[in-house]
């Protein structure tokens, strides 16, 4: 529907905004169904995500593993912990990659608001400070949603 943006805000935030022609409560699903999540968030091409375990109420956890296709060097992983789900809203969750140490905590709240006939997708990812906002960004992050978000307005 429309290209994802990302915009920074004081020395920790990171906001993502992307719109899909499709209801919240679709893309909802497709943040916390481990089954949809598979097949969307691969991030770059010449990736794929070996395993998604979600558990999406407050408490619960997420584990989602990614490796190259074909295998070889640079498997990652990341775990959550479910804060706050109000189904088909709000999700907050804090969550850390392993590549292969564990980053800091990366708090993340992403928002689903009808906007239309669609969706705004909006996700604040809050960082313990400067430094580690931008070692995240320079993970090619921005590559990566764009094409799994790409892949997911495909599948909605």
């Amino acid at each position: 529907m429309t290209a994802m943006t990302i915009n920074l805000h004081g020395d920790t935030k990171v906001i993502v905004t992307r719109r899909f022609a499709a209801p919240p409560a679709r893309v909802f699903a497709a943040h916390t169904d481990p089954v949809l999540m598979a097949r969307w968030m691969t991030g770059p091409d010449g990736w794929v995500m070996t395993n998604c375990q979600i558990d999406a109420r407050p408490g619960g956890t997420m584990r989602c593993d990614w490796a190259p296709e074909g295998g070889g060097e640079g498997a990652f992983h990341l775990t959550a912990e479910f804060l706050a789900v109000d189904a088909p809203h709000r999700i907050v969750h804090v969550e850390r990659m392993f590549l292969p140490d564990a980053t800091p905590d990366n708090h993340v709240e992403t928002t689903f608001a009808p906007d239309g006939t669609g969706t705004l997708l909006t996700m604040i990812m809050t960082l313990p400070d400067a430094a580690t906002r931008e070692i995240m960004l320079a993970t090619g992050m921005e590559e990566g949603m764009e094409a799994s978000y790409t892949r997911l307005e495909g599948q909605l």
